[in-house]
C-alpha cells in the first residue's frame, strides 16, 4: 500500500523554506499532497487559490509522486479525503513547535492523524511567507526566497 502525506497551508507564497520540507518528506512517502487552504481564508493581498496552486504545481511539475490541491476546512478532513495518515509540517523556532505540537495531539485525537515534523535547516529557518511578502511591499527582490522549477 502507497503511503501518502498531506502538507498543508495557505502558501503565501510558498517559499524554499517550503520547499525544503517537501523535498525531505518526499522520500518518505509514495505520493505527497500539497494542500493548498482554499479561497475561504480572507487575508490581505493574498492570490486566488488557483494561482497560488498553479505557482506550486509548476514547481514539480516532473514530480509526479507530488500533487497540489485545494482544501477547505480541517486539515485532518483533507488529510482523510486524500487517504493519508500522516500531516507534514516545518517548523522554524520552538514557537513554531508548540503550536504544532498542540495541532498534532488534536488531530490525532479527533482523527487518528499523525503529524510529522520537520525542523527548517538552519539557511531557511528565518524565511517566512510574511518575511517575503513584507519585503516584496517595499520593493525588494524576493527571488532568492521563491523556489523555482525543477527538472527531472
Amino acid at each position: 500500500m502507497m503511503k501518502t502525506g498531506v502538507f498543508v497551508g495557505s502558501f503565501n507564497p510558498f517559499t524554499v523554506g517550503h520547499d525544503s520540507i517537501v523535498t525531505r518528506a518526499l522520500p518518505l512517502f509514495g505520493r505527497l499532497v500539497i494542500g493548498v487552504v482554499g479561497d475561504q481564508v480572507h487575508k490581505p493581498d493574498m492570490p486566488s487559490a488557483e494561482e497560488r496552486i498553479k505557482a506550486i504545481a509548476d514547481i514539480y511539475a516532473n514530480e509526479p509522486r507530488i500533487e497540489v490541491k485545494p482544501y477547505y476546512g480541517l486539515a485532518v478532513d483533507f488529510a482523510k479525503q486524500e487517504g493519508a495518515h500522516f500531516i507534514v509540517k516545518g517548523v522554524r523556532s520552538v514557537k513554531d513547535f508548540e503550536y504544532e505540537r498542540e495541532q498534532a495531539d488534536i488531530n490525532r485525537q479527533i482523527a487518528g492523524i499523525e503529524t510529522i515534523l520537520l525542523y527548517s535547516e538552519p539557511e531557511y529557518s528565518s524565511i517566512s511567507s510574511s518575511m517575503v511578502r513584507e519585503l516584496q511591499h517595499f520593493g525588494v527582490d524576493v527571488s532568492e526566497y521563491i523556489p523555482h522549477k525543477r527538472n527531472k
